[in-house]
């Protein structure tokens, strides 16, 4: 997976999609897109993702936490220029679900934060996103498995994934996570997996 610390901020993945558009990933630059992921994460929609009390200072200095490591990635979707969601990834064994499933080599975890609405929903859109996505994730040549966790009572999130896919896995309890900066809350979540094509039956 690309580091954005090894990046000049530009594209990692552009890829178009037929009657949809071109879709491109960024890494995230703490200083510059923490402002428009505040007022995305601050919204009601968005309160599985766990910081809709976080201020703008705290959303930089959480993201600044994630630019710094090299298995914890955070990038803007935009879809023809468009601002259109907050992707990251991570590796399983480097992250706190590893605690909570036998992850193996080759998990590339995933979360995913829509944002929000111009106007009426758009059939298909978050699944041709979420495809991007994934070609995006396996074409580092290392990732076997995708990984999933959102939160256990966000019904719309785990349909939109059995939806693209992924097989649903059990509840499980992610740990608190306790930095000098930062505090991650524990959080009750519902796995889902998502092998590569071509993977071996275990």
């Amino acid at each position: 997976m690309t580091s954005p610390a090894a990046t000049a901020r530009g594209p990692v993945h552009t890829q178009a999609v037929d009657g949809f558009g071109t879709v491109t990933l960024t890494p995230v630059d703490p200083a510059a897109d923490a402002p428009l992921i505040h007022r995305w994460v601050s919204e009601d929609r968005a309160r599985f993702w766990g910081m809709t009390e976080a201020g703008p200072d705290l959303v930089r200095e959480v993201y600044e936490d994630l630019d710094r490591r090299t298995t914890h990635h955070a990038f803007l979707a935009r879809r023809d220029g468009v601002p259109v969601a907050l992707f990251q990834t991570y590796e399983c064994t480097a992250d706190r679900v590893s605690e909570c499933y036998e992850a193996r080599p080759g998990d590339t975890g995933v979360h995913l934060l829509l944002a929000p609405a111009a106007g009426a929903a758009e059939p298909g859109f978050s699944g041709r996103l979420i495809g991007a996505f994934m070609a995006f994730v396996f074409s580092d040549g290392t990732t076997r498995r995708l990984v999933a966790d959102p939160d256990a009572r966000n019904a719309k999130a785990i349909a939109r994934l059995e939806r693209s896919g992924f097989a649903l896995g059990p509840e499980v309890e992610l740990p608190e996570i306790v930095l000098p900066e930062i505090r991650i809350p524990a959080k009750r979540a519902r796995l889902a997996f998502y092998e590569a094509p071509g993977t071996p039956a275990r």
